[in-house]
């Protein structure tokens, strides 16, 4: 067998969380690991229930009640009911930390660069959601964005969330068809869209698509446009159109968060629609939470003091994937335009600008930094990457050489790719 690119130090095994989550695994059930993940992943499979529970109290979970029961018919696939008596919110598990450590760094190609703090973070929030609650909107309904992946769009989400509304997005390069086709199906009460997005050096209006959008769709009560390529949209076209501060209720500070059934709708995405109409894919918000923490915690490392990002738009899953780490206490680097911005070089230099630890990308975007010859390692510090993620496609051997010879030696490279249908 020839030799691994890469393999861990034993220094870095000792401290991560997953090497964590075996020693307290080991004095809860008497098992031994030895720090082998293979015995973990065999134990893990053979004790479905007492794996996960240890996953819900390792990572923390926040919950009114977690219930007795762990799963219902587990037998039955698909049918198997995870936690029956469980009640809790997502949007409460990824605001818990509320201090000023930045939550989200917002980039746009075009050079503009934002800062919110977890603080700020909740008190956004809180005063979207009690807007949204003053316009009816209950758990039973849907909120939708057509937004790029700029904070505010993170900012609605969690505000629908914590009221239990179902949340739905698409990127706004979709065309009013592209839209329709999967927003008509779900029915909205209240669609989040950006007055425009930058992309590949040029500046694109959405207002013009959004004024046929909220024509088309009858069950829309609001549209709440956020300025992102003007200071102040001219929304006068739009239908039950208002500005995203006008709908900020600034005496809010707290946030009722609404405790569900642990398999309460909490995502609407989508099927590509290769063959007919995209499918609906309703993910619920426990199995979300819980899944999301055991690959961020335990496959990724993820923790309070990591710098993540991910490339994505917002009609995506792995920007709900991204968003999840906010329930680790991590700070998001979003970022909107084109990932070869620069020549490529506007990702790489947001590595060391930013302190990036979890660095996420496609295999299409490692093999095009190879294409046109950058050698990271020879350009840019890369000193706080400790991982980079690839998914998108599977990635070649050929890159993998490409990261580890040219890229950066000592950093986990890890090919993630398949997640659209499962979150």
């Amino acid at each position: 067998m020839p030799e691994p690119l890469w393999q861990p130090s034993p220094e870095r095994i000792a401290n991560t969380r997953l090497t964590a989550f075996m020693t307290a695994l080991e004095v809860r059930t008497g098992e031994t690991f030895d720090r082998d993940y293979h015995r973990l992943h065999g134990w893990a499979v053979y004790n479905p229930e007492a794996f996960w529970t240890a996953v819900w109290d390792f990572c923390g979970v926040v919950a009114a009640e977690r219930g007795d029961v762990v799963v219902a018919d587990f037998d039955r696939f698909p049918g198997a009911s995870w936690f029956p008596g469980a009640r809790l919110n997502f949007a409460e598990n990824l605001l818990r930390r509320r201090d000023d450590h930045p939550a989200l760094v917002a980039l746009l190609e075009n050079g503009a660069r934002r800062e919110i703090s977890y603080a700020a973070l909740y008190r956004s929030v809180a005063q979207l959601a009690a807007h949204l609650r003053a316009l009816g909107v209950e758990p039973v309904d849907r909120v939708a964005g057509f937004m790029p992946n700029v904070p505010e769009t993170v900012i609605a989400m969690l505000a629908a969330a914590s009221i239990g509304a179902t949340w739905s997005s698409c990127s706004p390069d979709f065309g009013i068809n592209g839209v329709l086709d999967r927003f008509g199906q779900i029915q909205p009460k209240v669609l989040f869209a950006a007055d425009g997005y930058y992309y590949n050096g040029k500046t694109c209006d959405s207002l013009q698509r959004l004024a046929g959008i909220a024509e088309a769709i009858d069950s829309l009560e609001q549209v709440i446009v956020v300025p992102v390529v003007s200071a102040l949209p001219a929304i006068e076209n739009i239908e039950g159109a208002a500005l995203f501060e006008d709908c900020l209720d600034r005496n809010a500070t707290d946030i009722l968060f609404e405790q569900l059934p642990f398999d309460h709708p909490l995502y609407i995405m989508y099927s590509s629609g290769t063959t007919g109409v995209p499918k609906c894919i309703v993910h619920g918000a426990g199995g979300s939470l819980l899944q999301h923490l055991k690959e961020h915690q335990l496959l990724v490392d993820l923790g309070p003091d990591d710098v993540f990002f991910y490339f994505t738009t917002c009609g995506w899953m792995m920007w709900n994937w991204l968003v999840s780490g906010l329930a680790s206490g991590a700070t998001l680097v979003l970022y909107d335009g084109s990932p070869f911005a620069n020549d490529g070089r506007l990702l790489l230099d947001a590595i060391d600008g930013e302190g990036i630890n979890v660095f996420g990308t496609s295999a299409k975007f490692i093999a095009a930094l190879e294409k046109a010859g950058h050698r990271p390692r020879e350009t840019h510090d890369l000193a706080s990457l400790k991982a980079i993620l690839s998914t998108g496609s599977p990635l070649s051997h050929e890159s993998f050489e490409y990261v580890y010879r040219d890229f950066k030696a000592d950093v986990c490279l890890s090919s993630i790719s398949g997640g659209t249908d499962i979150l």
